[in-house]
């Protein structure tokens, strides 16, 4: 497929709501303006989402505004045990008041509820990301401090409109193979973060949303054959005929990849998540196995809103080729691949 790179810095919108140029980048060139866009103010989604990993264990965390709902959660993930909890809170009604940065290079993001606080500083060179809640898991607290550095030079950014509804659209960045320093806190025991080996991955996400979607999203962060090593892949909703959002990172320079496909193993007629699934791609440029480990799944279902997620943490091996040809080998390289079906 032809892949159209944005070049050229402008707002996301034109003064009449509609995107300007969809395609791929490697920067936030759009300038996103809640200002501009034409659809209501309960249908803009907005959130950021980090995750932090190691070989060993994983925080992933999440502050939301959707319109008609707030999120905030917390997971932690033990690759050993193996073991997962996440918390999460909700409000009602936040429309944009919880003021989420229109960019993801600097601005600050503070949430506070009943016994849980999060914060998330970006001062352009480090982002801190620290909270706590009280009751996270059988009335035990859990506090964590992390901090992130060295954003490589090049990022995964993608700009998505749906076909047959010109007010929806999702601009999305993923920043892989942040380097992460901290602690996380829990029932008696310190889970540390080393920059040697722990790497962070931020999910910018702000869009209108059409009102059914199922996405696939798989990403890794780490060292390979001594190098610093990464990659975004997915797929599943919206128009992605001007680019699709999958892309290798290495030494902090992307590498445009075209389709990837997930292949989930079935039983019975449905996924069977926890088996090993394969990866491949249209230009066999990403081939992956993956064992998983976790299955982070979670179901609500109140009829009118829907959110059936499986987030599976496992280990993939396998090869990525590199636009210049250089075949990366991946082995063992912890990381994670969901399907998520939402309506909302």
């Amino acid at each position: 497929m032809s892949q159209h790179r944005i070049v050229k810095p402008g707002y996301l919108h034109d003064e009449n709501g509609r995107l300007n140029e969809p395609g791929y980048a490697t920067h936030l060139i759009q300038q996103y303006d809640r200002k501009r866009i034409a659809a209501h103010p309960l249908r803009i989604k907005e959130w950021d989402y980090y995750y932090i990993g190691n070989d060993c264990f994983g925080l992933a965390l999440t502050i939301a505004d959707n319109g008609y709902m707030s999120m905030d959660s917390i997971s932690l993930l033990d690759f050993e045990k193996p073991w997962e909890q996440t918390t999460s809170r909700i409000g009602l009604l936040p429309l944009g008041k919880r003021n989420l940065p229109p960019t993801s290079e600097k601005g600050d993001i503070h949430v506070k509820g009943k016994g849980y606080e999060m914060h998330f500083i970006n001062d352009g060179v480090k982002r801190s990301l620290y909270g706590s809640m009280e009751n996270f898991r059988d009335g035990k607290p859990l506090a964590f401090d992390i901090e992130l550095r060295n954003a490589p030079r090049d990022s995964m950014v993608i700009v998505t409109p749906f076909q047959n509804a010109p007010k929806a659209f999702y601009y999305n960045q993923k920043i892989n193979c942040l380097q992460a320093e901290g602690v996380v806190c829990f029932d008696g025991r310190e889970y540390l973060f080393s920059p040697a080996t722990a790497f962070g991955v931020l999910d910018w996400g702000r869009g209108v949303w059409t009102y059914e979607n199922t996405w696939y999203w798989g990403s890794a962060s780490g060292i390979q054959q001594g190098r610093s090593f990464g990659f975004n892949i997915g797929y599943g909703f919206g128009d992605t005929s001007a680019a699709s959002e999958n892309m290798l990172f290495c030494d902090g320079i992307a590498h445009k990849l075209s389709q990837v496909t997930f292949n989930i193993p079935m039983k019975d007629g449905k996924e069977d998540y926890l088996k090993p699934w394969t990866f491949t791609s249209d230009d066999k440029r990403f081939e992956m196995d993956f064992v998983p480990i976790i299955d982070r799944a979670s179901c609500t279902d109140v009829k009118l809103i829907c959110s059936d997620q499986h987030q599976v943490f496992g280990r993939f091996t396998g090869q990525a080729v590199l636009d210049d040809g250089e075949v990366i080998q991946v082995k063992d390289m912890i990381g994670f691949a969901e399907k998520v079906h939402n309506k909302w």
